[in-house]
């Protein structure tokens, strides 16, 4: 009998965890400097939550927890590669949420690479994904000037764990 109920629990979990994919974008701007920290701001992001919370049967006030477990990055400017760029850093923050590195790349390859999966935190998002919009900030440290601006895609991917409504 235990063996079925925990079964049962184990199905139950299953139906209240589902994926979020957001995406964004951002322009690296041009400069002049080599290995210092320039950071880049995100316009708001809308998360977009409570219709997706809906369409999982559930709603903000029962999200139990939400982590990032993909973020990739796309340069969509013709010509560029990621050549340029030493390291980077991704940073989350809400209206009334303290600032947190949710992603990095110490040492970038120079192999000519148009997309870069960077490592992600364990750390719980949820206040960040419960709020109407978040900002990211790049931070940036490159290994040659950049004479151009620099288009760039953002996607991510975070897992959500919630209640379903009336359980």
């Amino acid at each position: 009998m235990l063996m079925v109920l925990a079964g049962a629990c184990s199905q139950l979990d299953k139906l209240t965890q589902f994926n979020m994919d957001m995406e964004t974008e951002t322009t690296i701007p041009a400069t002049l400097y080599v290995n210092l920290p320039i950071d880049v701001w995100t316009p708001n992001i809308p998360t977009n939550s409570e219709e997706t919370f809906e369409s999982n049967n559930t709603h903000k006030d029962l999200i139990e927890e939400v982590i990032l477990t993909n973020l990739e990055m796309t340069i969509t400017t013709e010509g560029a590669s990621w050549d340029f760029l030493k390291q980077i850093e991704i940073y989350i923050s809400a209206d009334g949420v303290d600032e947190t590195k949710i992603a990095w790349l110490d040492e970038i390859p120079q192999t000519g690479l148009k997309t870069i999966k960077l490592n992600t935190s364990d750390d719980d998002l949820k206040a960040y994904i419960k709020a109407d919009y978040y900002k990211l900030r790049t931070k940036t440290v490159t290994r040659q000037i950049i004479s151009k601006d620099i288009d760039v895609k953002i996607k991510s991917t975070f897992y959500v764990d919630a209640k379903i409504l009336g359980l």
